[in-house]
């Protein structure tokens, strides 16, 4: 089995020679979460700007909004801590170190009572719900502790059986992986 950091580096190639799959994957994966119990009942949802590798959530957000439900963005922080706060307009965020939008901190809005999780990968343990994150591990380290759904949005490129990657104790399984076949 490869490391992490190996599986890493070529599960990133992958998704970058498999972007139209999974930006065409996006909206039949959001409809299939928008069915679901755990959609349908929150009312505070958590959410990343995807980037051009990953799952598209825009309609994501969309959906959110028109249901009146409220999203929140995750902010990284120092010492790998990660928060969650409101953004409404492109002028809310700005771009973080890893060259991702990120909302503005501000300590009064960060939210800590989010119904559901939407979290991002780049790889998915179908059997064992283990997610492949980009490396940082703030969302394990978020996920710890967090009391709410989780649900990933895997596309197929992004899908696999079992951990093709060596799983660590830290690493923090879903409660939910939706995917195309299922």
């Amino acid at each position: 089995m490869q490391t992490k950091i190996e599986f890493r580096k070529q599960q990133l190639e992958k998704l970058a020679n498999n972007t139209l799959e999974t930006n065409a994957s996006g909206s039949k994966l959001a409809e299939k979460l928008f069915m679901t119990d755990i959609w349908q009942q929150a009312q505070t949802i958590g959410l990343t700007m995807a980037g051009k590798i990953e799952v598209p959530t825009e309609v994501i957000s969309i959906q959110a909004k028109r249901e009146g439900k409220k999203v929140f963005y995750p902010r990284t922080l120092p010492k790998r801590q990660m928060v969650f706060l409101p953004a409404e307009t492109e002028n809310d965020f700005e771009m973080s170190k890893f060259g991702v939008l990120e909302p503005k901190y501000d300590a009064k809005k960060v939210q800590t009572d989010i119904d559901l999780l939407i979290v991002p990968g780049i790889a998915y343990a179908l059997g064992s719900k283990i997610r492949l994150g980009f490396g940082g591990g703030y969302y394990d380290r978020y996920l710890k502790n967090f009391p709410g759904n989780t649900v990933s949005l895997a596309a197929p490129a992004m899908s696999y059986p079992t951990a093709q990657w060596p799983v660590d104790e830290f690493d923090v399984p879903l409660q939910n992986v939706i995917t195309l076949t299922d």
